[in-house]
C-alpha cells in the first residue's frame, strides 16, 4: 500500500504542496497542515493498525523502534528509510505517579515523561520529522545550507542534536539571558551557530522569520509554524492511548506557549478516532503561566477576542511566549475537544513541581504549570476523583536544576517556597547528626 501525505493550506485544501518543498505559508498567509491520505489509511483495519503497532514498538528494526518512526505512514511516509534522522526518541515512561494521586484525591493520576528523551524534552518528537524531511531533501538535490530555528531552548536543544546526526548545520537564535545554561550549553556542543539576542522569544522569532523568508537563501525553518514539527509530536497522544492497551485517558493536560503542542496532541488523537482506534475523545487542558497567558486570557472571552501580550518573566521560561504562532491551531482543537484553558501564578507552578518531587517526580517548571491546572481541577470538581489522568512532562527537571536551587534556598521571585529542604549543615559529630535525625523523624 501506498501512503501520500503533503502540505495543505488550513483555509482552501485544494491548495497542495509536497512536503519537500520549501513553503511555509499559504497563498492567502495563513499557516499550512500536513494532510494524510485517509482514503489509503483507511485500507487497514483499526485492528490491523494495532497489531502493525504493538509488533514494532520499541524494537530494533529500522527505523520502526522509533516512538514516531513505528507510526511512519501516519507522520511522513515520504521520507525513504536511509534518510530517516532518528535517536530512537518517544517510547517514553508514562509513569503512575500512585502516591501524588492519592495526595490529589485522583488516584488514576499519571505524568507522560517526554522528558525522558535524547536531548531531554517533547521536542524530539517533532524534530526528527523535520530534520529528516530536510535530509530527505538534499538528498533530492535542494540546495539547503542549514537549518534554524527561534527557542526557549529545548527546540534548539533538538535541533542542534538532529542536525548534527544528520550532518546538516544548525542556527539557533536564542533570547539573551532567558534560558537555562544546560539549555544553552546544549546547542553549543552539538556545534550549532547559537546567537543570543537582546530580545525575548517573540523578537528572535520576528528575526528568523525575516531570515528564512526567502526561499533561495538556502536556510530552512524549523519552528512549530512548520507543521512537520506538528506531525511528529502528535505521536505523544497516540503512544499515551497505546500505553494503556488502547483506552482512552479522561484528561490530558499539557503546558502551552506557542500552542504547536497542543494543536499536536488533538491532532494525533482525531486520527486515532478517525481511524477507528479509540471511540471517544479525552478532554484537553492547555496550562499557561500567568506571566504569558494570551491563550488563556482568550479563552475568558470564549475565544472571541485574542490579544498578543508582552510575555513577562516566568520560571517557566520555555512558555514565555507572548504572541504564539499556533493560536488558530489551538483554539481550534480546544473547541473539538471540549478543552479548558487554566493559568499558573509563579507561586502556583513552583508549589505543584515541588509537591511532585516529594512524591518521586522530578518536575521541571513547565511540567509544574501542568500540575498545577490539574490541581486547579481537581479541587474545583471538574476533575472527577474516579477519572484517569494524564498531565504530560514536556521536559527533564535536571534541565531546569537552577530553579529547584533557587526554590530550595528560598530564592525564587514571587514565591515563598512552602516545601523547601536545604541541606542541613552541621560539624561532624555524632550527638549534633543524632539530634537532628531525631527531630527530623518525629516529623
Amino acid at each position: 500500500m501506498n501512503y501520500h501525505a503533503w502540505f495543505a493550506a488550513q483555509d482552501n485544501p485544494n491548495e497542495r504542496y509536497p512536503l519537500t518543498d520549501v513553503v511555509y505559508y499559504s497563498a492567502s498567509g495563513g499557516l499550512l497542515e500536513v494532510a494524510h491520505d485517509t482514503t489509503a489509511l483507511h485500507q487497514r483495519s483499526a485492528e490491523e493498525w494495532k497489531q502493525l503497532f504493538e509488533s514494532r514498538w520499541m524494537r530494533t528494526s529500522w527505523p520502526y523502534g522509533s516512538g514516531v518512526w513505528g507510526k511512519k505512514e501516519w507522520v511522513c511516509p515520504v521520507v525513504s528509510d536511509e534518510n530517516v534522522v532518528s535517536m530512537f526518541e518517544g517510547g517514553t515512561n508514562l509513569f503512575w505517579a500512585e502516591r501524588l494521586g492519592q495526595e490529589l484525591g485522583v488516584p488514576d493520576f499519571w505524568i507522560k515523561m517526554c522528558g525522558n528523551s535524547h536531548t531531554g524534552s517533547f521536542k524530539d518528537l517533532g524534530m526528527t520529522v523535520l530534520v529528516s524531511v530536510v535530509k530527505q531533501m538534499i538528498a533530492d538535490g535542494k540546495p539547503i545550507r542549514a537549518i534554524a530555528c527561534a527557542s526557549t531552548g529545548d527546540t534548539s536543544a533538538a535541533l542542534a542534536a538532529y542536525g548534527a546526526a544528520a550532518g546538516i548545520p544548525t542556527i539557533v537564535f536564542l533570547p539573551k539571558g532567558k534560558v537555562s545554561v544546560a539549555q544553552l550549553v546544549q546547542p553549543i556542543a552539538h556545534g550549532s551557530l547559537v546567537l543570543s539576542l537582546d530580545t525575548d522569544f517573540d523578537g528572535c522569532m520576528r528575526v528568523v522569520r525575516e531570515v528564512t523568508a526567502n526561499p533561495d537563501s538556502g536556510i530552512y525553518l524549523a519552528n512549530s509554524l512548520n507543521s512537520l514539527r506538528i506531525e511528529g509530536q502528535k505521536t505523544v497522544g497516540i503512544e499515551i492511548v497505546q500505553q494503556f492497551d488502547w483506552q482512552v485517558p479522561d484528561w490530558i493536560i499539557i503546558p502551552g506557549g506557542n500552542l504547536g503542542n497542543i494543536s499536536a496532541l488533538g491532532k494525533g488523537l482525531l486520527l486515532l478516532h478517525d481511524l477507528g482506534l479509540i471511540n471517544r475523545l479525552p478532554r484537553l487542558v492547555c496550562a499557561q503561566a500567568e506571566h504569558a497567558n494570551p491563550l488563556y486570557r482568550a479563552y475568558l472571552t470564549g475565544f472571541r477576542h485574542f490579544e498578543p501580550m508582552q510575555a513577562r518573566p516566568t520560571a517557566a521560561s520555555a512558555i514565555q511566549i507572548g504572541d504564539p504562532v499556533s493560536i488558530n491551531r489551538a483554539v481550534s482543537t480546544l473547541q473539538r475537544f471540549n478543552g479548558i484553558v487554566e493559568q499558573a501564578s509563579e507561586q502556583e507552578l513552583a508549589e505543584a513541581a515541588a509537591w511532585a518531587d516529594r512524591t518521586g517526580a522530578y518536575a521541571c517548571p513547565h511540567t509544574g504549570v501542568a500540575l498545577a491546572a490539574a490541581i486547579k481541577l481537581i479541587q474545583r470538581g471538574e476533575i472527577q476523583k474516579n477519572e484517569r489522568v494524564v498531565v504530560i512532562s514536556t521536559a527533564h527537571g535536571l534541565k531546569f536544576s537552577r530553579f529547584k536551587v533557587d526554590y530550595h534556598e528560598h530564592s525564587l521571585r514571587e514565591v515563598v517556597s512552602e516545601h523547601a529542604n536545604p541541606p542541613v549543615e552541621l560539624p561532624a559529630e555524632v550527638d549534633a547528626v543524632r539530634r537532628v535525625i531525631e527531630e527530623r523523624m518525629k516529623n
